[in-house]
């Protein structure tokens, strides 16, 4: 199995912060814990580009793109909410997250490689049509499964959510495109505090009660996930990665562990095998702590390589 990681020290430059969870140490948790764990001969690394304005168009309107364009500080902090704050550094690293998922999906779609991942921030999955959220500027996810439709031809596309956090910013962008289908997980009450109903064919919603161990998460995606992704039969898979669920984070309320992370994958991957030609594209949303983080990035990646 050929996987590509798409990352750039961009990413690493936007800083909202001393103490705000969401920090530039994370992506070299996960980069370093790919090389500490022995992957990184394996893998095929590749510069993010820049998002191009066209493919942003796609999920949010103009005026949300532009705002965020325009209106990027040169110097100082602009606070869209509570805990989302646009620095300097700020649109380049969201155009590299958005770009990274763009490129990907590229190139798994044109052979390039099989499978590849994005260790990129910030991450995208709460950012809605017209409303930055949650450390999200753009949805990155949901940009992608719009450029493989229309850009590429496709006619299914499925996205697997797995993260503490419900992605309501994805599930907003894709709602009504019968072409994308929407399985998420996510501990439920939590951030943003509320979710959408299921749609058969469209969105699969399971929420977890806090302190919902791997197990309970394994039985829900057995249950709701893989039939409605088998039905679908996805041509594209991509993942919106949060290591949040983790029972270490410190934002999360959930218990999973590694190993849950390597197992959902390798779920994903099962159906990407046989409807998909194995092809993934998944990108980096949440986990706060770094250990927990590194290690559950490291066992996802593993998954995709489909090695044990």
């Amino acid at each position: 199995m050929k996987v590509a990681v798409f990352t750039h020290p961009d990413c690493a430059a936007h800083d909202m912060g001393g103490g705000h969870p969401e920090r530039p140490a994370r992506l070299a948790a996960v980069n370093d814990a790919l090389t500490a764990d022995g992957l990184a001969d394996w893998l095929e690394w590749r510069e993010a580009p820049l998002v191009e304005r066209e493919a942003l168009l796609r999920v949010h309107p103009a005026a949300h793109v532009d705002r965020l364009f325009d209106s990027a500080p040169t110097r100082g902090e602009w606070r869209l909410d509570g805990d989302t704050l646009m620095m300097p550094a700020t649109l380049t690293a969201a155009r590299r997250a958005a770009g990274a998922a763009i490129a990907a999906t590229d190139a798994v779609l044109s052979g390039e490689c099989e499978a590849a991942f994005c260790s990129v921030r910030p991450p995208g999955h709460h950012a809605e049509r017209e409303r930055p959220m949650g450390f999200c500027f753009f949805g990155n996810v949901a940009a992608a499964a719009r450029h493989a439709l229309e850009a590429h031809g496709l006619e299914r596309v499925a996205i697997c959510d797995f993260d503490v956090h419900h992605g309501n910013g994805t599930e907003d962008l894709v709602a009504d495109d019968p072409r994308i289908l929407f399985c998420s997980t996510f501990e439920f009450p939590q951030f943003p505090g509320y979710y959408g109903d299921d749609v058969p064919g469209q969105r699969v919603n399971c929420p977890l009660s806090p302190g919902t161990d791997g197990q309970a998460m394994r039985e829900a995606v057995e249950r709701r996930w893989l039939p409605a992704l088998e039905n679908f039969a996805p041509q594209l898979v991509l993942v919106s990665a949060g290591f949040d669920a983790h029972r270490d984070d410190p934002i999360g309320g959930l218990a999973w562990n590694e190993d849950d992370f390597h197992w959902v994958t390798e779920r994903i991957g099962d159906i990407a095998d046989r409807h998909a030609g194995g092809r993934i594209v998944s990108v980096l949303e949440g986990g706060y702590d770094l250990d927990a983080l590194g290690r559950s990035a490291a066992a996802h990646v593993r998954a995709l390589l489909r090695q044990p």
